[in-house]
């Protein structure tokens, strides 16, 4: 059956902070050069922000670029950091606390404010609407549609109404085509669209692989006597072993909330590891449990985070679209933050396409006035100056690593003539089991730590359970035979929300099963897998976690 299709200037895949800064700013553009363009959003949640999940301490640099304004429009950015406190925790009870002079200058928070990104995108979008924009939440883009030259020429959304085998059920909808002149591909972290299209346009040629993290996120009500709103606090060391990268952070938000979490890189080798229980580890230190007596936890996720830096950016154009954002990886790691970034990567991209249009250009053709602009803007050097950041840390460790970033960061403002790379791909840093010392695990107090179905029930995740399921296996065998075999099969830890599990049928055959129901869209199997044997994509629309204000 032929599909429906529209037709608009230009499509954007992802509601997130990129993809709504490049909607808004085409809008801009158009009122100042008296033009008329159609824009669509198209976002996988059930509303914008439903699959937001950043800690967040947010840079207002590139909202300010948008919105000058942006304070008496009643943005939803009114928490400012009040003070710093980073700490070295040497084991589960003893910390430090590091002095401002060996803290990288690019952790210093003075002028920023602790935020719900999910709620920065909702008030976007709100402006973004008020423009002209059109956003389609619940229309998750299953496929890029190409023209007859290889070019992007728009996506396809995903069918609704299938079986788990794939058949219609009365419910069917068939998806449609969304065609556009432009494309911007702004779907986070590890984007299935995106990935595809950096393997087809080579896009990631002569670069260093992508490397990324898990981060986790609580938000918990506390004692109004132990708030101390303003306050962000980081920490290194403990839980984790000194050959596995991350660091914690609890940041005090507004109404009495504190958000409390634990990053760890995905290039750790002991496939025992459970990123899940080290976050609930974690909690317990006295550091970070000073401030959770008494309290209650109201909501919990998990997302990965590109963590490669400029080493690892890709070619960000290519014949008819634009990778932007996470993405593609602009975050800056030496900052710990990736919403400013991803913001100014969404505005440059709409001025590249905007002057492309107001020249009469056609579409479909590789923006390479984009790459000029990036290098011309701030982006581009903020990039630079910490582009051994995190390199550095998994090329000479933890200590080492760090008083170098401090040395480069502090004292050359990231101007050491080093460059730094890491060719090694996270998965591929797994060791076999019988290599590695199993992790004995505390379980759960119910006070602080918890177990993770109770903990993906306060991510309001919801999947439609007769659909197909959303996490392919490239060969079905590969999980009992290679990877139980050989790495003890380590999607059962590190995933963070109970969707791998190796059972034991009547017939005392092992077998994998797949609880795609509870995934919250983190994509770390698709990153960590040892055998790559996993792909994430996308389900029918709306399915996944719904958070309120993370």
């Amino acid at each position: 059956m032929e599909r429906e299709s529209m037709d608009f200037d230009v499509v954007i895949v992802g509601a997130g902070p990129a993809g709504l800064s490049t909607a808004i700013r085409l809008m801009q553009n158009a009122q100042k050069n008296d033009q008329e363009l159609m824009v669509c959003v198209v976002e996988k949640g059930s509303e914008v922000g439903a699959h937001i999940l950043s800690g967040a301490v947010f840079e207002p640099r590139s909202l300010a670029e948008l919105f000058p304004e942006w304070e008496s429009m009643g943005a939803p950015v009114t928490t400012k950091v009040t003070g710093d406190g980073i700490y070295l925790l040497k084991n589960e009870e003893k910390a430090t606390k590091l002095p401002n002079f060996v803290v990288p200058k690019t952790m210093h928070n003075e002028g920023n404010y602790i935020v719900s990104m999910g709620n920065v995108c909702r008030w976007l979008a709100e402006q973004a609407e008020a423009l002209g924009v059109e956003i389609f939440p619940g229309f998750p883009a299953q496929e890029v549609l190409y023209d007859d030259n290889g070019s992007v020429a728009g996506v396809i959304t995903g069918d609704m109404g299938l079986d788990k085998a794939g058949n219609p059920k009365d419910s069917y909808v068939q998806g449609m085509e969304l065609r556009a002149k432009y494309t911007v591909f702004a779907e986070g972290c590890r984007g299935h669209l995106g990935k595809s299209l950096i393997a087809k346009y080579n896009l990631d040629e002569g670069k260093s692989p992508q490397h990324y993290g898990i981060g986790f996120k609580e938000i918990w009500d506390i004692d109004p006597a132990l708030h101390e709103e303003g306050l962000v606090v980081h920490t290194a060391g403990w839980p984790l072993e000194s050959d596995t990268g991350g660091g914690g952070y609890l940041y005090h938000a507004e109404n009495n909330q504190v958000l409390v979490g634990l990053i760890i890189d995905l290039n750790y080798a002991n496939p025992y590891l459970s990123p899940f229980d080290e976050f609930q580890r974690y909690k317990h230190h006295p550091v970070i449990a000073q401030y959770l007596k008494g309290a209650k936890r109201v909501s919990y996720g998990a997302r990965a985070l590109a963590k490669g830096g400029l080493n690892s950016l890709p070619k960000m154009t290519m014949p008819g679209g634009l990778l932007v954002g996470c993405d593609a990886g602009t975050i800056n790691t030496a900052k710990i933050k990736g919403n400013h970034t991803a913001m100014k990567s969404g505005i440059i991209a709409a001025d590249t396409i905007a002057a492309a249009l107001v020249g009469g250009d056609q579409g479909g053709s590789d923006l390479v006035a984009f790459e000029q602009n990036f290098a011309q803007s701030w982006l581009q050097p903020e990039l630079h100056n910490t582009r051994n950041f995190s390199p550095a840390m998994h090329k000479l460790g933890t200590f080492w690593g760090g008083a170098y970033n401090t040395l480069d960061q502090n004292f050359f403002g990231g101007r050491l003539p080093f460059n730094f790379k890491d060719d090694s791909r996270d998965y591929a840093q797994m060791k076999p089991a019988q290599n590695c010392k199993e992790i004995e695990y505390p379980k759960p107090d119910g006070v602080l730590s918890f177990d993770k179905l109770s903990s993906v029930f306060l991510s309001n995740t919801n999947h439609e359970e007769e659909q197909p399921c959303h996490l392919q296996l490239a060969d079905a065998e590969i999980p009992i035979k290679v990877n139980l075999a050989t790495y003890a099969e380590p999607a059962q830890r590190y995933c963070p929300a109970g969707v791998y599990e190796v059972q034991t049928t009547e017939s005392g055959e092992q077998e994998f099963v797949i609880n795609a129901q509870n995934c919250v869209h983190c994509k770390t199997c698709d990153i960590k897998d040892p055998s790559q044997n996993i792909t994430w994509v996308t389900p029918e629309g709306a399915g996944g976690p719904n958070y309120p204000n993370m």
